[in-house]
């Protein structure tokens, strides 16, 4: 079977639910979450695939905890068992085991561990609140560099093991897990194959194998047990799984996407098929940072950033006049406040 590259295209942004949107829960669970290193830009992320405007509680039923490729995501709460499954291997450090560092030892560790589950069982689940009680209870400084190490610590080695999450709609607020029972880790991660190459197919090997950080002979693996179609798209050969959609929408002229959007995430970003490699470092900077995404015509055409109540608009080509204006309303859409649109030439 052969598909045209604008039809895969087409395909996956309703898939992703950018042209067929859905509530906070079914995005989470289909994406395999939404990443959250930056709240600004997961709730944007979200917000654009949703049915309905995110209201004040738009996190009920989400938790956030490093997942996928070991980084931050936000993901129901339901799928604890999916994400933190046995076995996982996010190359953790010391600092974010429950096991001795150069900061503080395995018992203190344990024992810091209980009392901070006993806070946020008491009403304190602010990261900074969670640091004065334990600067209270006998927290040294130089234990400090471990339990609140700014990429993790012991608040991550907790997280690891199925004792709290962050809160999703609270930048490092916590709460307490549910109690659950962890998935085995083939399981796991053949049910995430299975929702990858349903939410995120037409896809290449190449294409999971780098959002899921995984070797390439792991994603054919997958790939031998799950139902998927196989087509042809220009000199690639892709896999799917069928979803069931009809009628699929067209392509809109503009998307806003987020920092860190599952879409540019969710292929290899140096094929190309919505960010045409000469632009690759416009969006994926060498600090590591995935920018916010202009698509027109279900192409990357530039990038943007709010800063305060401006909006400015970076593109990589010559822009159309049609072509802004429909930039310039998304921007209206999604930020009313906006006093001023700025393209930077």
């Amino acid at each position: 079977m052969k598909m045209d590259v604008q039809d895969r295209r087409r395909m996956i942004l309703a898939r992703q639910h950018l042209t067929d949107p859905a509530g906070p829960e079914a995005v989470c669970r289909d994406l395999n979450g939404i990443q959250a290193q930056f709240a600004s830009y997961a709730r944007h992320a979200l917000a654009i695939r949703c049915r309905e405007a995110l209201g004040e509680h738009w996190g009920a039923g989400l938790v956030k905890a490093w997942t996928v490729r070991g980084t931050m995501h936000i993901f129901r709460e339901a799928d604890l068992p999916l994400f933190l499954h046995r076995d996982r291997t996010h190359f953790l450090r010391d600092l974010d085991r429950m096991t001795e560092d150069p900061f503080a030892s395995r018992d203190r560790k344990l024992a810091f561990s209980d009392f901070i589950l006993d806070c946020i069982s008491r009403g304190i689940v602010k990261r900074e609140d969670l640091r004065t009680a334990c600067r209270e209870h006998g927290m040294t400084e130089r234990e400090e560099q471990s339990f609140f190490d700014s990429w993790g610590g012991l608040l991550r080695a907790m997280t690891e093991a199925g004792m709290l999450c962050y809160r999703a709609d609270a930048d490092r607020t916590f709460q307490l897990c549910p109690p659950f029972v962890p998935m085995e880790r083939d399981a796991a991660l053949l049910e995430q194959a299975r929702r990858y190459f349903t939410a995120y197919g037409p896809a290449t090997v190449r294409d999971a194998a780098s959002f899921f950080g995984m070797p390439q002979k792991a994603v054919k693996g997958w790939l031998d047990r799950l139902p998927v179609t196989a087509v042809r798209c220009g000199d690639r050969d892709c896999f799917f799984i069928d979803d069931g959609r009809q009628d699929l929408p067209e392509i809109p002229r503009c998307i806003l996407l987020s920092g860190f959007d599952q879409l540019m995430l969710g292929f290899e970003k140096k094929d190309g098929l919505f960010l045409d490699p000469a632009h690759l470092r416009n969006i994926f900077n060498l600090g590591g940072i995935v920018l916010p995404c202009v698509l027109l015509d279900g192409q990357a055409a530039g990038r943007w950033k709010r800063s305060g109540r401006r909006v400015e608009i970076t593109p990589f080509r010559a822009v159309r006049a049609r072509e802004k204006n429909a930039v310039e309303r998304e921007v209206r859409r999604w930020f009313p406040d906006a006093r001023e649109i700025l393209w930077i030439e």
